[in-house]
C-alpha cells in the first residue's frame, strides 16, 4: 500500500495540490521557508483547504458567467485538465466516493446554499483521495470543515463518514 503521507500535497499542507501562481494565499509559509518551486506550501491543512475553497467559489463565478454548468466533470476538468491528468478516470474516481455515477445528473447545488456547501465538501475531500492517494476515511475533515469556514462557505460539517 502506498504510504499517502509521504505524498507531496501531504507533505506541502496542500492536499489539492494547488500550484503556486503568485497568488499569495493566506497561510502560506513564509517566503524564506518556501522549497517546492511548483506547488503552494500551507501552515496547516486548514489554510490549503481554505485556498482551495477559495478556488471553487471562483471557479463557480467563472462558470455562471459562460453559462456552463455547476458540475463536477467541468470543476475536475478546470482543476486537473487532460492535457496533466487522466481526467476521466479522475471524475470517475470522484464521483464514486461521493456516491454517485456518470449516469447520474453530475450538477451541484449553488454553492451559497447547504447542500450545495455540503456537495462541494465532499468533492473536495473525493479528490483529496484522488491527489494525494489517501484513502477517504483519513481525510482531514476537521481540516475541510475550518478551511470552508475560513473561505466564508459556512460549515459543511463533513464527518469521517463522509464517503459512505
Amino acid at each position: 500500500m502506498r504510504n499517502y503521507t509521504a505524498s507531496r500535497g501531504w507533505r506541502n499542507n496542500n492536499p489539492l495540490n494547488i500550484r503556486r501562481t503568485g497568488e499569495e494565499w493566506q497561510g502560506l509559509v513564509s517566503r524564506e521557508n518556501r522549497t517546492d518551486l511548483v506547488f503552494c506550501q500551507f501552515l496547516n491543512k486548514t489554510w490549503g483547504y481554505r485556498a482551495a475553497a477559495k478556488l471553487l467559489k471562483s471557479y463557480a463565478r467563472h462558470f455562471a458567467q459562460r453559462g456552463r454548468p455547476w458540475a463536477v466533470d467541468n470543476v475536475v476538468q478546470r482543476w486537473a485538465p487532460p492535457c496533466e491528468n487522466d481526467t476521466t478516470a479522475y471524475v470517475a474516481r470522484v464521483l464514486q466516493l461521493m456516491g454517485r455515477t456518470r449516469a447520474d445528473d453530475v450538477r451541484l447545488a449553488p454553492l451559497w446554499t447547504k447542500p450545495g456547501q455540503r456537495q462541494a465538501a465532499m468533492m473536495l475531500a473525493a479528490m483529496t483521495c484522488v491527489e494525494t492517494g489517501c484513502p477517504p476515511y483519513e481525510v482531514p475533515v476537521q481540516h475541510l470543515n475550518a478551511g470552508f469556514r475560513l473561505a466564508g462557505l459556512g460549515d459543511p460539517k463533513l464527518d469521517g463518514n463522509w464517503w459512505k
